[in-house]
């Protein structure tokens, strides 16, 4: 047996265990599979690898915890250069300063005790305050060698976007690994043929005739053409994945993680379903992807997800997905090293995939593509259902979302205060509905990844509206106690009256959530709520003092007068200082 020595890493960095094999295959994708049996302080498992072209098969692995961690790799093959090798490692941990240049290394994002939010490994909270990049992998985000800034314009690059986002408290972002926009082919954004099926459906252009060029300097995440009798120019091969795509795709994912963001990595965007469904090996083809990419970036601090639901037509059904992304879990295991499993859903991932027994891949809850604030019920039913799950709104109303000439009457222009005040909807709304997990900021030009004439407003323009300079607002706000807003309640009918704009609409609802022991409560009212409102489930008797938040600053002001619960068991809450959105704590002071 052959043994190789990779020395000394630190403990959560990745390590590839690159092995190459001695044979050649028709297809490796499909018909060679590779792992390692890794074990380690407190650690033993089979991690899985994958080709990355040629004989070229890679392992990512890393160590969870400080000490010797050995492996021994494998295959479905008897190939000798993918069995009988085995190796070492020594991890050694971070330095303080270390872990504060960058708390990724702190470890994977995991779940909270409680089940309601998200930390990392070592415990530090991770409250997710992301954007919606879907673009990433393509050549509208280019990733260049020379990290010196440079200004937001037709020559800004991922590298830029990165440092802006940073600053303004952003901690992630949301990526396609595979969009189902193949090229400017001349064929129409949208093909369907005689039973039905959806062949593709994409970002079109504005005379929507042709699909985006969506491709990388490796080219495409499938091989073109494929082997559908008709279609070939139009459907890729989903069973012949291009190596050289994901491999841009890679360098990309680790400047993201060496700059602490942590990506929320989607496997493929739901038109890709009911083709892949009908014309491949349906659920293995489609577990084998997932697994691919899962296997790809499990060692990227990350959290992934094995379909991007966004819409229920032009589709298959949500829960046809559990059957190939269950198949994953069943025959190769979740991800290794703790990554955690979830999906942008429309309405929400409680909906569209089921509960825990009929989608046992999923690990945090989202609502989301349903901008209005009627929407945010779908985070209270996600947080009373069992077992508990951290839960965000993924896709909320998007800033500036007339910018893109929709019919779409209820959106504002981008960077107004109008468009803000929406923005903020969604994210105090969402919070104490139950979203203690984070939140997900979206913005026309950016979710499009708009780079050319003739497209929506461009990527550079838009990430300078104002509304991205409120998100981190959104932290100071919940954090005033620390985590301890994860044990806040929501229940919005506890606000008299809670309801008064309409249902389609971003002004004049009321959100709450309350402490189980009625300690404290924390409330938001969206723009043009009544001048008088009540609150009820207050302790009898009780006094309670008030503190409004300023969500256009991020700041809170200073307490207000004391207000006693009355013998009806109501609070008559104060005056809000004018008519526009604010927070506002009420904490039991005596009873």
């Amino acid at each position: 047996m052959r043994t190789t020595a990779t020395g000394m890493v630190r403990i959560w960095q990745k390590l590839d265990i690159a092995l190459e094999a001695a044979c050649d295959y028709a297809n490796p994708y499909t018909d060679v599979e590779v792992w390692v049996d890794l074990t380690g302080p407190g650690f033993c498992k089979r991690v899985y690898g994958f080709w990355n072209g040629g004989r070229s098969f890679l392992v990512r692995v890393l160590a969870m915890r400080p000490g010797t961690w050995r492996w021994t790799c494998g295959s479905n093959q008897d190939d000798s250069g993918l069995i009988g090798r085995s190796g070492e490692f020594r991890a050694e941990p971070w330095s303080a300063a270390e872990l504060e240049a960058n708390p990724n290394r702190r470890g994977m994002i995991g779940i909270t005790a409680d089940g309601r939010g998200l930390e990392y490994a070592d415990g530090t909270p991770f409250f997710l305050v992301g954007d919606t990049w879907w673009s990433v992998p393509t050549y509208r985000f280019p990733l260049r060698d020379d990290d010196t800034p440079r200004p937001l314009g037709p020559d800004a690059a991922l590298n830029d976007y990165v440092h802006l986002r940073k600053s303004q408290g952003f901690n992630s972002v949301g990526i396609l690994a595979a969009l189902p926009n193949w090229a400017n082919d001349g064929h129409p954004a949208r093909l369907q043929t005689d039973d039905g099926t959806w062949l593709r459906a994409a970002w079109a252009t504005p005379d929507k005739s042709s699909a985006k060029d969506m491709h990388n300097e490796g080219g495409r995440p499938f091989h073109f053409p494929g082997r559908v009798p008709g279609f070939e120019e139009v459907l890729p091969d989903y069973d012949r994945i291009n190596p050289d795509y994901f491999n841009i795709l890679d360098a990309k994912i680790d400047y993201l993680n060496s700059h602490g963001i942590v990506p929320f990595l989607e496997v493929s965007r739901r038109d890709s379903g009911e083709a892949w469904r009908k014309y491949y090996d349906w659920p293995l083809s489609y577990a084998r992807f997932v697994q691919h990419v899962f296997a790809r970036y499990q060692a990227n601090s990350m959290i992934l997800s094995p379909i991007h639901y966004d819409s229920a037509e032009q589709t298959i059904p949500g829960k046809a997905y559990n059957e190939p992304c269950n198949m994953v879990i069943d025959r190769w295991g979740k991800p290794p090293f703790g990554t955690l499993l979830s999906a942008n859903p429309s309405p929400s991932t409680l909906v569209n995939f089921g509960g825990a027994d009929e989608c046992r891949w999923l690990d945090v809850h989202q609502i989301g593509n349903r901008r209005e604030h009627y929407a945010y019920w779908w985070l209270t039913e996600c947080y009373h259902s069992q077992p508990a799950r951290p839960a965000f709104n993924g896709e909320p109303y998007y800033s500036g979302l007339s910018n893109l000439g929709e019919t779409y009457t209820l959106s504002s222009p981008g960077d107004t205060p109008e468009d803000d005040q929406k923005v903020r909807s969604g994210m105090y709304g969402s919070l104490l509905s139950g979203g203690y997990a984070g939140y997900f900021y979206g913005c026309e030009g950016i979710w499009q990844a708009a780079t050319e004439d003739g497209e929506a407003v461009m990527i550079w323009d838009a990430m300078q509206w104002s509304s991205a300079t409120q998100v981190r607002h959104l932290e100071t706000f919940a954090f005033i106690h620390g985590t301890q807003f994860r044990t806040l309640v929501p229940n919005a009918d506890l606000v008299c009256p809670n309801k008064s704009g309409p249902d389609l609409s971003y002004e004049g609802w009321c959100y709450c959530g309350r402490a189980p022991d009625q300690s404290w409560f924390m409330l938001y009212f969206e723009p043009n709520c009544p001048a008088k409102i009540l609150l009820r489930g207050g302790i009898h008797g009780g006094t309670y003092r008030p503190t409004f938040f300023d969500p256009r600053k991020g700041e809170w002001h200073s307490p207000g007068e004391a207000v006693k619960v009355a013998n009806s068991s109501l609070i008559t809450l104060p005056d809000r200082p004018d008519s526009d959105d604010w927070g506002l704590m009420l904490e039991l002071v005596a009873c």
